[in-house]
C-alpha cells in the first residue's frame, strides 16, 4: 500500500484543442442583398494548464489519467460572431513537479508555489474570419482562415519533493526513527534494510513558532548511482533540499568511510549537490562513552559541523535543531568536500 501511494513519475498523453475556423459568410438583408463580408473568428483551442496545490504530496492521482484532451475551439460564424474557446483543462499537481517533453527531453514547465498557474500546453490559435480580410480595394474576401491545430505528444511529469532538509544515510541508519521523533510524522520503522521505500516528510516545530520541512528519503547504499537499491529511483529528490543531514549510525564500522560511500554517490549522481549545505549527526549515540565520541570525532571530516543524537533518549535533539536553523536561515557556509 505505502508503495502504490506514492507516485512521483507519470507519464501521460497531453493534446490541446485546434483553433476553430474563421467563417466565411457574408451578410444579405432585405434593402441589401449584397452587405459585406460579416465573418467571425474561430475560438481558441483549449489550454492545458498545470496548477500548483500544497495539499498533494504526489502523482497518485494522475495514475490512470493516461490521455488529457483539451476541448477543439468553435468555427466562426455569421454576423461577426467569434466562435467560442475550446475549455481548458486544469491539472492539479504537487509543489516541486516539473513537466517536460519526453521526446525532446525540454524541461516546460515547474511549480514551485501554492495556486501557481502555468500554461503547460497551448491550444491552436483560432483562423480570421472574412470580415477581417476586407479592404476598400477588396471588399469581398472570399476566404479565412483554418483554426491552427494543437499541440500533441507525450509527456511527462516529476515531482521532486520540496524540503528544507533531506536525510542522507544507509538503511536502518535511523534516519525514520529520527523523523518521528522531531516531527509529527510517523514513517514505518522496522529492523530490517530499505524499511523506508518512499520519501517521508515532517515538519519540526522550532523556537517561537518558527518550522522548517525535513525529508526522510529511502536508504542510499554503494552503487545507488548505477541503480543499485532503491538509491537511484529518489536522489533526485535531493536535488530539491537546502541542506543535507548525513546520518551515521554511532555503531558504524567506519564512520570515515560510511560517509565518503554516501558523498561519492551523490558525485556520481549530480555534482552539484557537493555545493549543498552538509552536517553530520551519529544516530544511535545513547550508550557511548567521552571514549568513544572521541574516537568517532577523529574519523568524522573535521570542516563539517556534527552532533551526536539519539532518537531514543532524545539527546542531542535541541542541538540539532538550533544547528538546522542556522544553517538554513543565516546562510552558514558548510564546506561540502
Amino acid at each position: 500500500m505505502e508503495k502504490s501511494n506514492f507516485v512521483d513519475q507519470i507519464r501521460i498523453f497531453c493534446r490541446s484543442g485546434h483553433g476553430g475556423a474563421g467563417s466565411k459568410h457574408f451578410m444579405r438583408t432585405k434593402f441589401n442583398p449584397q452587405a459585406g463580408p460579416d465573418g467571425g473568428d474561430g475560438g481558441r483551442g483549449g489550454h492545458i494548464i498545470l496548477r500548483g496545490n500544497k495539499n498533494m504530496w504526489t502523482l497518485l492521482h494522475l495514475r490512470y489519467y493516461k490521455n488529457v484532451l483539451a476541448e477543439n475551439g468553435q468555427g466562426g460564424n455569421k454576423n461577426n460572431m467569434t466562435g467560442r474557446d475550446g475549455k481548458d483543462i486544469i491539472i492539479e499537481v504537487p509543489l516541486g513537479t516539473i513537466a517536460y517533453d519526453e521526446e525532446t527531453e525540454e524541461n516546460q514547465a515547474e511549480i514551485l508555489e501554492h495556486g501557481q498557474e502555468i500554461v503547460w500546453i497551448k491550444g491552436g490559435r483560432g483562423g480570421l474570419g472574412n470580415a477581417r480580410f476586407a479592404t476598400p480595394t477588396n471588399q469581398a474576401p472570399e476566404y479565412a482562415q483554418p483554426g491552427e491545430p494543437g499541440e500533441e505528444g507525450w509527456k511527462v511529469l516529476e515531482l521532486k519533493v520540496l524540503a528544507d532538509v533531506g536525510l542522507v544515510g544507509f538503511p536502518n541508519a535511523g534516519k525514520s526513527t529520527l523523523l518521528s521523533v522531531i516531527t509529527a510524522a510517523k514513517p514505518k520503522i522496522a529492523d530490517y534494510a530499505f524499511t523506508t521505500i518512499n520519501p517521508n516528510l515532517g515538519i519540526v516545530a522550532y523556537r517561537d513558532s518558527k518550522s522548517f520541512c525535513v525529508a526522510d528519503l529511502p536508504g542510499i547504499i554503494e552503487g545507488a548511482a548505477e541503480g543499485k537499491g532503491l538509491g537511484h529511483r529518489f536522489l533526485r529528490h535531493i536535488e530539491r533540499n537546502s541542506v543535507l543531514l548525513f546520518v551515521i549510525p554511532a555503531d558504524s564500522n567506519d564512520h570515515r568511510k560510511e560517509f565518503n560511500i554516501l558523498l561519492n554517490e551523490l558525485e556520481q549522481y549530480n555534482p552539484e549537490l557537493l555545493h549543498k549545505q552538509f552536517l553530520i549527526a551519529v544516530s544511535k549515540s545513547e550508550m557511548l562513552d567521552e571514549e568513544l565520541r572521541t574516537a568517532i570525532e577523529k574519523e568524522l571530516p573535521t570542516e563539517i559541523p556534527h552532533v551526536f543524537i539519539s532518537s531514543f533518549t532524545q539527546q542531542g535533539l535541541t542541538e540539532l535543531k538550533d544547528m538546522l536553523w542556522k544553517a538554513l536561515n543565516e546562510g552558514q557556509e558548510v564546506a561540502s568536500k
